[in-house]
């Protein structure tokens, strides 16, 4: 018997040790071969360029990194963005959205609400509080609370903004030679609101400022561009539109369906966002809106983010590929509503870090692309709309 419980204690001790071991590593590697970047030769950057690039306001509107236990106030050498590297590339004002929900087998055609979803898992294997592993809106907080986090660790260097005075603060600030980079709170799809839409006043206590409607599946607002049919808005979701756009919150129509798209377009008065997609006229792939709905929503003086990975530039994801896609974009919109939206950290490849920014100035003014509209895309059409719609 004294043998069996000799046995079973060192049984025990193994079992506490590999939970240790993959507590600590199996997040890590999983980021590492969601968020990688490809391995590549420095980029060129021209000493006009360099010179441009340093004098731009630089505004990205979309990445994931809260979804990851990194220390985003530290410099990593994976995953594309952390506040060292923001810095890096020039970035003025970076939005992070929380991830909360995301279908087993996700895919651009179309997934189930009720597939297994990914995050729950991921929640669990970060160890997250035991309050984020069956609430949505938890999550969202949650991830809040993080960037809250790094704000406290690093308040020369970052901050969080909720206010158009805080942005123009932050701008001025920068304009005197300081090195600090703002941050803006979004939801990736509004389910952590769980069908209540009192939640939203949760959501925006904790410095939520952007409110994309839907993610991979359709929820209780309306259809997903990849969800189960073109479905529109639903009576809760025309609640949240409303409410949204009554406040000082900017409404994001990335990943919701066409018909959402329509609906919302129909009940407001505006600046939409779109804010991490491509150009079909460039990439003919369902991920982005045909051209005419890019062109309506760009109407509403809004702005559409170029994203930087595979699926919406039809592969090619170096700076110079970016910059064709952007001079499309141009074309297609015009050069007051193109912007940047990453999707950095998002679970997608990319051929470069936010640091390398610079390198697609350069891309940008070899692709004959001007300097004012390089003003206009890298961040001057973002901070207009930033500054419309916050309060």
């Amino acid at each position: 018997m004294r043998t069996f419980g000799k046995w079973l204690g060192r049984f025990l001790a193994l079992i506490v040790v590999l939970a240790v071991g993959f507590f600590t590593f199996a997040p890590a590697y999983v980021e590492k071969s969601r968020n990688a970047v490809a391995d590549h030769d420095p980029y060129p950057v021209s000493d006009a360029a360099r010179a441009l690039h340093d004098t731009l306001v630089v505004g990205d509107l979309h990445a994931d990194p809260l979804l990851w236990n990194r220390d985003l106030s530290k410099r990593h050498n994976y995953g594309q963005v952390d506040i060292p590297r923001l810095i890096e590339g020039g970035v003025a004002v970076q939005v992070f959205t929380a991830v909360t929900k995301s279908p087993a087998g996700q895919n651009y055609d179309e997934n189930s609400a009720e597939a297994f979803d990914n995050i729950t898992a991921l929640a669990i294997g970060q160890l997250w509080p035991m309050r984020t592993w069956g609430s949505l809106l938890e999550r969202a907080l949650y991830q809040a609370e993080k960037l809250h986090r790094v704000e406290g660790a690093m308040p020369e260097q970052f901050r969080i903004l909720r206010s158009r005075a805080d942005l123009d603060q932050l701008l001025a600030d920068r304009a005197n030679g300081m090195q600090v980079v703002g941050g803006l709170l979004g939801i990736e799809g509004a389910h952590p609101l769980e069908g209540d839409l009192a939640n939203l006043d949760k959501l925006v206590e904790a410095g939520h400022r952007l409110i994309a409607l839907q993610h991979f599946f359709d929820n209780k607002l309306g259809g997903s561009l990849h969800g189960e049919g073109n479905q529109g808005l639903t009576e809760f979701g025309r609640s949240v539109v409303a409410e949204v756009a009554r406040r000082g919150l900017l409404l994001d129509l990335a990943h919701s369906s066409p018909q959402v798209a329509r609906d919302v377009l129909d009940m407001t008065d505006i600046p939409l966002i779109v804010s991490h997609s491509g150009i079909h006229g460039h990439c003919a792939v369902k991920r982005n809106f045909l051209d005419d709905l890019m062109q309506d929503i760009a109407a509403t003086g809004g702005v559409i983010g170029m994203g930087y990975w595979g699926e919406v530039a039809c592969g090619n994801i170096t700076p110079s590929g970016i910059a064709d896609m952007i001079v499309k974009a141009i074309e297609v919109v015009g050069e007051d509503h193109v912007a940047l939206g990453s999707d950095f950290d998002g679970s997608v490849s990319t051929a470069f870090d936010t640091s390398e920014l610079p390198a697609l100035t350069h891309a940008l003014l070899e692709a004959g692309v001007t300097e004012a509209q390089i003003r206009k895309v890298m961040g001057e059409n973002m901070m207009r709309v930033l500054r419309a719609r916050l309060q």
